[in-house]
């Protein structure tokens, strides 16, 4: 929120300052798409903390896949967990088959539906999606609504997935939490910092307000200042999934990330700090490229 002094309030904190306003129990909404624009940094962060028994809402991918197979979810609520490249997202799928999470499984678009009514502080919104699927079967507690109009078409009920904190990272953004899409989809993360109490953006780089002007359309600034908590600067933060056009999806670590053991891979690259994250990729790089120059 802006202070009402001179200019906008300055929302700088770090990743590990946004995993230190989060508390266990929340349902935490995060951003992107499968393997893409995730706010991995953020993650990472809140590994980081003793935060646990959450209720997460999202497109997963691995942002889902390392807070699972570290024990901090209890329930997922999502229409899919995928790597792209990898269609199953790993530990996602090991700690279903384990019963180590509940799964509230939604058709794509009633939960895009449900963010909406969220963020327009509904309690539900009426969508066709899921009608004549198991949806409905699988989740017995929705329910449908018949039009009051002369079609009398009936739909889903879809409820809104209130969000107590959305993480989402951008290509851009200014210190008071403007943020800027600059690759080929925004994958609602708008509608993810609506639906939240708290919003907190990473970002490749923060930059001033007159360069998220030149720097793309009006449509590219996907996330106003108002709804934002506090803004990240976490150059590679979306590591290991894309982040078009700054860098793509690093196919190499996350086919590792993929086969390796849960404990072998956190020791080995999950036991520090984001910097030590960064290094020891860095270093699993140059041995990587050794081996293949022999």
């Amino acid at each position: 929120m802006d202070t009402g002094g001179p200019g906008p309030a300055d929302k700088t904190l770090s990743a590990d300052d946004v995993a230190g306003r989060l508390r266990s129990g929340m349902t935490i909404g995060i951003g992107g798409w499968g393997s893409r624009r995730k706010p991995m940094a953020l993650v990472r962060a809140l590994l980081r903390s003793d935060v646990t028994d959450l209720t997460v809402v999202a497109y997963a991918g691995p942002d889902v896949g390392l807070l699972a197979a570290a024990g901090r979810i209890r329930t997922l609520v999502a229409p899919f967990a995928t790597l792209d490249s990898i269609p199953l997202e790993p530990h996602v799928r090991a700690a279903r088959e384990e019963g180590r999470i509940a799964l509230t499984e939604v058709d794509e678009a009633m939960f895009m539906w449900g963010l909406r009514a969220a963020a327009n502080r509904l309690p539900f919104l009426p969508v066709r999606a899921g009608l004549g699927s198991d949806v409905l079967r699988v989740n017995p507690g929705l329910r449908t609504i018949t039009s009051p109009y002369e079609d009398a078409e009936t739909f889903v009920a879809m409820p809104a997935l209130r969000l107590d904190a959305a993480l989402v990272h951008l290509n851009r953004a200014d210190r008071s939490g403007n943020g800027q899409y600059l690759g080929p989809d925004p994958y609602f993360d708008d509608l993810f910092c609506g639906a939240a109490d708290e919003a907190y953006v990473s970002c490749e780089r923060i930059v001033d307000r007159a360069e998220l002007a030149e720097a793309g359309p009006p449509q590219s600034l996907l996330i106003k200042r108002h709804r934002v908590s506090g803004v990240v600067e976490a150059p590679g933060g979306a590591h290991f999934t894309s982040c078009a056009p700054d860098h793509g999806r690093d196919e190499a670590f996350q086919q590792l990330y993929a086969t390796t053991p849960w404990e072998e891979f956190r020791a080995r690259f999950l036991a520090g700090d984001e910097q030590a994250y960064r290094s020891a990729v860095a270093r699993w790089r140059r041995e990587t490229e050794g081996e293949e120059g022999r």
